[in-house]
């Protein structure tokens, strides 16, 4: 019983806390590409954690931080596509599109889904860094702990994969 009730004390989540924080964060920055938003999550689950203080052993406390910080992550991740299909079916588009248009359109998408999905996860994320996000190469360097030089080559790469994915459209 006392195991059970150890996670509650300040100095016993103190501890955990600052031992898995800076890991935890890494892992959900590594699956997003978002600092701020990492960041969120996993304070996020250390809440959780704290309000279930009692019903968590120290011993499963990781595990419990991490799954919950994971299923958090995937929770955004399925509330942004709801977001994105909503304000995706109300854009004022004309009622009478050529459907051969829609389809096209549908195959540029899933082209460019693909081209993303097959590239290597650090180019990937520096290009969508700098794409999406607009930072400069120097910003990327420092978010990924690499060189601004190296930064620019991946963005670069990146660019010259997608083109020759999708070139024929």
């Amino acid at each position: 019983m006392k195991e059970e009730k150890d996670i509650c004390k300040e100095s016993t989540f103190d501890g955990i806390y600052t031992a898995w924080v800076v890991s935890l964060r890494n892992f959900i920055f590594f699956k997003c590409g978002n600092t701020e938003k990492a960041y969120d999550i996993v304070q996020d689950a250390f809440l959780k954690l704290w309000q279930n203080c009692k019903k968590v052993s120290p011993d499963k406390a990781k595990s419990y931080v991490y799954t919950t910080a994971n299923n958090l992550f995937l929770n955004e991740i399925a509330h942004q596509k709801v977001v994105f299909k909503f304000s995706k079916n109300f854009t004022n588009k004309p009622d009478h599109q050529d459907p051969e248009f829609l389809l096209e359109e549908k195959q540029y998408g899933e082209r460019l889904s693909q081209a993303l999905a097959d590239l290597t996860e650090i180019q990937r994320t520096a290009f969508l860094l700098s794409r999406v996000e607009g930072k400069k190469y120097r910003e990327i360097a420092q978010i990924l702990g690499i060189s601004e030089k190296a930064a620019g080559k991946r963005v670069c790469d990146a660019l010259e994969s997608l083109r020759k994915k999708i070139e024929k459209i």
